[in-house]
């Protein structure tokens, strides 16, 4: 009988995990929690806790900001799933030394940064600065679009949301008009009615969202923009703008950092409420110098080069660029056009799989001047005999194959029948049925 290992999964096994050990030097955990206990003053959190003689213990900002920064790091931006990884990942329980932060306690910790993030940020930038990885010589400029929680149907001019709110209205006024004639019109009755159930409903929410709309034009004042226009402005995130994207209009921000061109350190990051990206150049180079300043770089970085793509191409931006005698390169939107380096860039592209018409399926009607749908020119009926042609060739030698097989393998004559060939090769090339199917040599001689 076969013998084998015992085991038993009610064992017990004490295993000594230490947490600085679970942090490898040279990994980015590592070099996280080390700066956030050593070189980052987090002194200025203690204002945000009030319980020095009463109430309960507060988790440490810096368990804190080392599991959402390292979360961050790994594409991690829920606060469940954060909380999760303190009671499941290895590392994310070094890091914050077995402590489970609730889930809500890290979502209020991130919203209500602030100011303080910034400052962290800046202790960030001068520790990579001291240890020599900023050249200072030249700053890459991009972005993204970042859409927010609020829903773009709340976003509108002043002029928007008075259209909006005198509809409501009059939608109220409609449905309170058609209860009162049917009631006067109709006894009541005892059974409870859907159909009134339902547009009460619809009349409560009108008169909300109509009261909404009235409270924010008495309360707020027109947004403008750049031009001095007024733009949309969002009842539910006044600092998010209606933004055009790759999937559509969306209602968030424009994520903007620059990046120094040695080590790839982000020097500057913020995220603007603005339609647009062509009026951030100017604050994003004006972020990059408050920065500096802040660590004592005072005038580092005045003869930088600064780069951005077409997106921050504007006649205002450049004008504010040469008034300060800054070194910008900003393409502009007909950059490819003139660089010899894309005149075959179409190539690379994906074909659409949009059901167009193209100018084949046209004919082009001399005398009326017009172009004829349905009907082919000369190039294309020469294209489809082409292919008539070729898919004839096709059949005639797959015929010629069948002959030369038959004629390797004779088979005994047989009387009064003959081996028919595939109905499909009875057609000919020009779509005409033969008379009789081509049998082989053996058969037609066996046949006379």
């Amino acid at each position: 009988m076969a013998r084998y290992r015992h085991y038993d999964p009610q064992q017990t096994k004490m295993i000594a995990v230490s947490y600085a050990r679970q942090l490898l030097p040279g990994t980015f955990e590592h070099a996280l929690s080390y700066l956030i206990d050593n070189e980052i003053d987090l002194g200025r959190f203690a204002d945000r806790f009030k319980n020095d003689e009463t109430g309960a213990p507060a988790y440490d900002p810096a368990v804190l900001l080392k599991v959402v920064l390292f979360a961050y790091s790994r594409g991690i931006t829920s606060s469940r799933t954060m909380a999760r990884a303190c009671a499941e990942n290895v590392q994310f329980i070094a890091l914050a030394c077995d402590q489970q932060p609730h889930f809500t306690t890290l979502a209020n910790f991130v919203a209500t940064l602030g100011k303080d993030v910034e400052a962290v940020f800046r202790d960030v930038l001068l520790v990579c600065n001291a240890q020599g990885l900023i050249g200072k010589k030249m700053f890459a400029i991009d972005g993204c679009k970042l859409p927010s929680n609020a829903s773009k149907e709340w976003s509108g001019t002043r002029a928007d949301f008075e259209r909006k709110a005198a509809k409501m209205e009059r939608a109220v006024a409609h449905l309170v008009k058609a209860h009162a004639e049917q009631d006067a019109s109709e006894a009541l009755d005892p059974s409870p009615d859907k159909q009134r159930e339902h547009e009460e409903r619809t009349l409560a929410t009108l008169r909300k969202n109509a009261g909404k709309l009235r409270s924010a034009l008495a309360t707020t004042s027109e947004r403008m923009g750049a031009q001095g226009k007024p733009i949309k402005r969002n009842l539910t995130d006044a600092e998010s703008a209606t933004l055009k994207s790759g999937h559509g209009v969306v209602q968030g921000y424009i994520g903007v950092a620059a990046v120094d061109g040695a080590c790839q350190v982000i020097v500057e990051a913020q995220a603007h409420g603005t339609p647009q990206e062509h009026d951030l150049l100017k604050p994003v180079i004006d972020g990059v110098r408050q920065h500096f300043k802040a660590i004592g770089e005072a005038g580092a970085v005045d003869d930088a080069a600064y780069l951005a793509d077409a997106g921050y191409h504007s006649e205002r931006g450049l004008k504010a660029l040469a008034a300060e005698d800054i070194d910008g390169y900003i393409a502009d939107g007909t950059m490819r056009k003139r660089d010899p380096r894309y005149a075959k860039a179409n190539v690379h592209k994906r074909p659409s799989k949009a059901k167009t018409f193209l100018p084949r399926d046209f004919s082009f009607d001399r005398e009326q001047g017009t172009c004829v749908p349905g009907q082919q020119d000369a190039q294309a009926q020469q294209r489809q005999r082409h292919h008539q042609r070729s898919q004839c060739d096709r059949v005639q030698g797959h015929r010629r194959h069948l002959r030369r097989v038959s004629a390797a393998q004779p088979v005994p004559a047989q009387t009064g029948s003959h081996r028919r060939a595939p109905s499909g090769l009875l057609r000919g090339c020009r779509g005409k049925q033969t008379a009789q199917p081509a049998l082989p040599r053996h058969a037609r001689e066996n046949r006379q």
